[in-house]
């Protein structure tokens, strides 16, 4: 048990480090911000923080469904095993 949890980890800490910078734009979002911000325009700063912001959101409902599933199915294994 302990060889595969130190191979997954040591899999997830290898493919941290040999991961290529990636960019949070596509290519066109990247040039038309990149061209805003040399001519003064402040809004493209933001885009990344935006582009973080919807990606976060589906990932929290998920998470949060699953956890009420798992309180009621918890809950419903309880009562149950109590009568």
């Amino acid at each position: 048990m302990f060889k595969k949890i130190s191979f997954i980890l040591f899999i997830l800490v290898a493919t941290t480090f040999v991961a290529p910078q990636v960019k949070a734009q596509c290519s066109m979002c990247t040039i038309s911000a990149e061209q805003g911000t040399k001519n003064g325009n402040t809004q493209g700063k933001g885009l990344n923080s935006g582009i973080i912001y919807l990606l976060a959101i589906p990932y929290i409902l998920i998470a949060g469904i699953g956890v009420l599933w798992y309180k009621n199915y918890r809950k419903k294994a309880i009562s149950a095993s109590n009568n």
